[in-house]
């Protein structure tokens, strides 16, 4: 499965945040790559939290 993230740069203090739609769970750092590495330990973090049947039901396609 392929989950689309979303990098927003920060054009004031510089860095990016980065984030799954629908995902209450975000990454900060100062490259693309750091923001993503950290996005995916608040992923991990959510998983653990809410659950894999709660994630999932929030990125799966809704008919």
């Amino acid at each position: 499965m392929a989950l689309t993230i979303e990098l927003i740069p920060d054009p004031e203090e510089g860095g990016y945040t980065a984030t799954v739609p629908d995902i209450p769970a975000y990454g900060e750092g100062e490259t693309e790559e750091e923001a993503i590495a950290d996005l995916k330990q608040a992923l991990r973090a959510f998983i653990n939290a809410a659950g894999l049947d709660e994630t999932l039901a929030r990125i799966r396609p809704r008919l």
